[in-house]
């Protein structure tokens, strides 16, 4: 394809985009406007005198905690930082430090429940240490894990009255927070622990890219810094023990004063654009009310398709709170939303930019142990089943696993054949970007119906969908949706060759 033609294409495309957004932009008020008195979950806001969406439990936790949060995390930062710079305080110092303000951090969250955390970490920390050298460790860690997981859901966070009833009073201390729920995230650092460890007494080559710490820094007293740390415990991002412990010891250097700041401020302004969506757009108020099943198929993908943007955006505030507070403290972890979710056309590059943190600990601890790509179909079963249970144990985020896997099939199968074919010439490049446009739109298709079945209607719902799209008004609908996921593909392509091209401009011998 000749860049005449790329450039008139992407004009095309940038007017398309336009008028899509305004479209979409102007049917979402008036859809609010229509529903408003039927809608669940809309509370007194703060613009403009119109109500606030906040149907979704997480955001609204979040929200309304936001001045509890950054008070706490005002208070630990400048103790934290104050004392290091007191005392020259290393990895030692900084551990003692940490872990104190944390196990004070979680005794107020969760009351005597913090006994709980600490029995089970410590019943953890001497399975490694004790059964690191035998060869069915891995599979000790994994089955130890797993059964401390689905305990603690199915019983959901025990009673004290269990073991005695001269314990019973306990339960009248467990907290403001529920311990359970926030201890998914512990479990993925157990396990992080156990490998790191495994690896290290190995001496293992695994991963080039992260070294290990010196064995001695595995001690009692990091790894339960490293479980409850405070900016990450409640939501992550999820880091690695040798990269947790090596930047205790020396403080993350990447990011500048200027840039973190930078960083908040940003900030601040996403959650600015999170509060306009709320008040004028009632997406999510939509899904939790079934209001979805009286609307039009034309306007029940205009409210996935903002559901599906809410939900991103909650995320991303959430997840860039606590990095942000992680950074302020010395501690760099991965970005978990790296890349918009209306930017993103097959399911690889979706996973990747999706609590991307996550991402990298499956592929470091589950898809690489094993075996990596060479057995990829059979490994995205298991890795996607194993997300689903560590979510919640609900049928329906078991049906987005599954569903997810069916369509990660033909996605590799379609790769596999697309790079087996040579761009010899213009037209075979043409070709094989319009083979790319048509496969981008259908995964785009796939992932809103498996994130549908995830988070929104349940497998039940999604069979009504299906059915409603499928009938005589549904089906031009469909074909719109398709040829604007289509349309949308190759906007993408234009993104990534732009970005492309930047990248030779600044690193020309790449």
């Amino acid at each position: 394809m000749n860049s005449s033609w790329k450039k008139y294409e992407l004009i095309f495309l940038g007017i398309y985009g336009v008028a899509f957004y305004i479209i979409i932009i102007c049917r979402s008020l008036q859809l609010s406007h229509d529903h408003l008195g039927r809608l669940f979950g809309l509370r007194r806001g703060w613009i403009a005198n119109l109500p606030n969406d906040l149907s979704d439990s997480q955001w609204r936790n979040f929200r309304g905690n936001l001045p509890v949060l950054t008070l706490v995390m005002a208070i630990f930062i400048l103790v934290a930082n104050i004392l290091r710079a007191k005392y020259c305080l290393k990895l030692k110092g900084m551990s003692i430090v940490w872990l104190s303000l944390s196990l004070s951090y979680l005794s107020y969250l969760h009351g005597a429940c913090v006994i709980f955390i600490i029995s089970i970490a410590s019943a953890n920390f001497f399975l490694v240490k004790i059964f690191s050298q035998s060869k069915y460790f891995l599979l000790m860690l994994w089955i130890f894990n797993i059964f401390v997981h689905l305990g603690n859901r199915v019983y959901e966070g025990y009673s004290f009255s269990i073991f005695g009833q001269n314990l019973a009073f306990l339960d009248n201390y467990r907290g403001t927070f529920r311990w359970h729920i926030c201890f998914n995230f512990v479990i993925l650092r157990m396990i992080s622990y156990g490998y790191d460890y495994y690896w290290a007494q190995q001496d293992s080559c695994f991963d080039q890219k992260e070294r290990s710490v010196d064995i001695d820094k595995f001690s009692l007293r990091i790894y339960l810094c490293y479980l409850v740390y405070a900016p990450l415990y409640i939501a992550g991002p999820i880091i690695s023990f040798n990269a947790f412990a090596s930047q205790l010891d020396i403080p993350q250097r990447n990011y500048s004063t200027k840039q973190v700041v930078w960083y908040g401020f940003r900030w601040v302004l996403s959650l600015f654009l999170m509060e306009l969506m709320t008040h004028f757009f009632y997406y999510n108020a939509f899904a939790t009310s079934g209001m979805w099943k009286q609307l039009s198929p034309l306007e029940v993908s205009i409210i996935g398709y903002g559901v599906l943007n809410f939900i991103w955006l909650k995320f991303f505030l959430i997840w860039r709170y606590f990095r942000f507070w992680a950074l302020v403290g010395g501690v760099e972890t991965p970005e978990n939303m790296p890349r918009c979710i209306n930017n993103c056309y097959d399911l690889e590059s979706f996973w990747k930019n999706w609590h991307a943190s996550f991402n990298k600990w499956l592929v470091r601890y589950l898809y690489i142990p094993l075996g990596g790509s060479r057995k990829k179909l059979l490994n995205v079963w298991v890795i996607f089943t194993f997300v689903a249970i560590w979510h919640d144990l609900e049928w329906k985020l078991i049906s987005w696993a599954w569903l997810t896997c069916l369509f990660f099939i033909p996605e590799i199968i379609m790769k596999s054949a697309v790079n087996a074919l040579q761009a010899k010439d213009a037209f075979r490049e043409f070709v094989l970007r319009e083979l790319n446009a048509v496969t981008g739109a259908i995964t785009i298709t796939c992932l809103m119906v498996a994130n549908f079945a995830g988070y929104v209607v349940g497998p039940s719902g999604v069979k009504w969908l299906i059915s409603r799209f499928l009938q005589k008004d549904g089906l031009p609908v469909l074909g719109g949706m398709f040829a604007t996921f289509y349309l949308g593909t190759k906007l993408m392509f234009h993104i990534r060759d732009a970005r492309q091209r930047s990248f030779l401009k600044v690193n020309p011998k790449t």
